[in-house]
Parts: structure tokens; C-alpha cells; sequence
């Protein structure tokens, strides 16, 4: 697979950028170049490897999520700029 002039000009259209005719040829060798160095990895022997979605194996490091008690309400709404039955009361952000 190749990047073609008009691809570059193509993605240069969508993207809203005015390219050069100096640019859109630095563009298409850069791109195809980067395609060639990518397909460097078709020859590599991948059968036993596992697929993975993170190269390092990923643990979940949280506590365990364990109920204690809570704080009076009448300490909580202390803190609270607003007040009305218990709860925080604050400005509609919905019209």
C-alpha cells in the first residue's frame, strides 16, 4: 500500500489545510515512508505471541470498596454554600 499525492491533497481537504506543492510531495514521501517502516513488522514470526492490550501486565491496585460510616448531615451541609432538605443546593445548569 502507497500514499498517493491525491490522498495527501484528499486529508489535506477534510482537514481544512492548504498545502504547497512543495508540501504535499514532502507529505507523501514522509507518509509513505512511515508505511514502509511499518511493514517491517509483517515479517516478524507472531504466532506465539498472545494478543494483549497493554504490554505490561495490568493489575487493579484500588482498595476493596468497603461501607464505613458517614459523617452527621448536619456536619456535611456545614460545608455546603446552599442548604435546602438535607441537600446541597446548587444553581440550574439546565434550562
Amino acid at each position: 500500500m502507497s500514499i498517493t499525492k491525491s490522498d495527501v491533497e484528499h486529508v489535506a481537504k477534510l482537514a481544512r489545510l492548504e498545502l504547497s506543492d512543495a508540501e504535499k510531495e514532502q507529505f507523501t514521501e514522509q507518509l509513505n515512508a512511515i508505511l514502509k517502516y511499518a511493514e517491517q513488522l509483517d515479517a516478524l514470526n507472531t504466532d506465539d505471541v498472545a494478543p494483549t492490550s497493554h504490554a505490561m501486565p495490568m493489575v487493579n491496585v484500588m482498595r476493596e470498596d468497603v461501607a464505613g460510616p458517614s459523617l452527621p448531615i448536619d456536619k456535611v451541609m456545614l460545608n455546603a454554600p446552599d442548604e435546602e432538605d438535607g441537600q446541597f443546593k446548587v444553581p440550574a445548569v439546565l434550562e
